[in-house]
């Protein structure tokens, strides 16, 4: 894997492709800067190799050219203080302003550019566009694990105008290392927990997994549509319907290849989709008419958190249960708890998606387990066995 550490870059001028796609509030202010605080060590190793920094990123989804609130301008300000150095902006990326700008760059300067989807060309892979962007460099890196799995413009296609001159950054290469040691090289028992609301932007997951993992623990909105496969009840809990059938298969092949598949057997419900909502415990698959399920109950949590406990490897993607309201937090956080007291116990934790980064952020627990992935779509692609454009192109000779 070809990364920053193998190239000289001194009187050099590097373009990379971050992923500052950060949330801002109504002021225009950074709500979550784990994303660029991510891309720090990258920028740092880069500046002191000697080159002149040039960051490129998106930022939300304009619709029709430039809008103010997906200005990355507003990220100067703090991209300055975790650098510690002043970043110049301009108010393009592929204009005079950025030609201008990139043009005189000395050694350790850094300069951001304009929101790439600002231009429609970004995301459809346009070849002239991504030989604007590569006329501002010697040399591409690719950080942004997050954009991974698209084949745009800036993360896919500039690329093969830097032949011998493309390489991964410290995100990247630590994405890819990390998911590997998940998928290639995991130690057993490996257990993996996948949650969130729906079966149908898991299955191909679980399909992939069920040869890898010794243990499948299934939670959130998604297990009801494993539970009513079973002929259970489960009231007005979400239920894709026209999967039960892919659940029932997918059981039927984890039992095939000695997975134990795990679902939950209690449920706290409610009788609307509110945290003030009436609430109580009842059987997973009982649930009745007027009630819906927003979390996993006592019993599941001790069956899944002695599972976890005993793993050697685990992954966690999504949620048990609506933990965004307080009263339907418990699994979710209990969880969370006993993938950090497996991993002090030596077990390797990849966390990844992102509602599950969210909920280890939130439970600030983000330093109790092995890694945190920055890459939600782009991590769930990997693990299905996709070919990531993003990977791909800096592999490729």
């Amino acid at each position: 894997m070809k990364t920053i550490d193998d190239f000289d870059f001194t009187g050099k001028k590097a373009i990379v492709r971050v992923d500052f796609n950060v949330p801002l509030n109504e002021q225009f202010e950074i709500t979550d800067d784990t994303r660029m605080r991510a891309a720090v060590p990258t920028i740092r190793k880069l500046r002191e190799k000697g080159a002149a920094v040039i960051l490129m990123s998106h930022l939300g989804r304009p619709k029709n050219g430039p809008e103010e609130k997906f200005s990355l301008k507003h990220l100067v300000k703090h991209l300055s203080e975790l650098l510690g150095t002043t970043v110049e902006f301009a108010d393009d990326c592929i204009g005079e302003s950025a030609k201008e700008k990139a043009s005189a760059l000395k050694a350790g300067d850094v300069l951001l550019l304009e929101n790439l989807r600002f231009y429609k060309e970004e995301t459809k892979g346009d070849e002239a566009f991504a030989q604007k962007l590569a006329a501002l460099a010697d040399m591409y890196v690719n950080d942004a694990f997050g954009t991974a799995h698209r084949a745009h413009a800036s993360t896919a296609v500039i690329a093969k105008f830097f032949p011998g001159a493309k390489m991964f950054g410290y995100v990247m290469a630590n994405e890819i290392k990390n998911i590997n040691k998940v998928l290639k090289e995991a130690e057993k028992p490996f257990t993996a927990i996948l949650g969130g609301a729906k079966v149908s932007g898991k299955i191909e997951i679980i399909n992939n997994l069920l040869d890898k993992v010794d243990n499948l623990i299934i939670g959130g909105g998604m297990m009801f549509t494993f539970i009513k496969a079973n002929g259970g009840k489960v009231g007005n809990s979400l239920v894709e319907e026209d999967l039960t059938e892919t659940a029932r298969e997918a059981m039927q092949k984890a039992k095939e290849q000695d997975v134990d598949m795990y679902i939950p057997v209690d449920a706290v419900i409610a009788d609307k989709f509110d945290n003030e909502a009436n609430r109580k415990v009842c059987a997973s698959d009982e649930i009745p008419d007027g009630w819906m399920g927003l979390d996993i109950g006592d019993e599941s949590v001790k069956t899944f958190t002695n599972v976890i406990e005993n793993s050697a490897t685990i992954l966690w993607n999504g949620p048990m249960g609506v933990f965004e309201m307080e009263n339907f937090a418990h699994g979710t956080i209990e969880i969370a708890k006993s993938i950090a007291r497996a991993t002090e116990k030596g077990a390797f934790s990849l966390v990844g998606g992102g509602d599950s980064v969210a909920a280890i952020n939130k439970f600030n627990l983000q330093d109790k387990v092995s890694y945190v992935s920055t890459g939600g779509g782009a991590m769930l692609e990997y693990i299905e066995g996709k070919t990531l454009p993003g990977i791909a192109a800096i592999e490729e000779e």
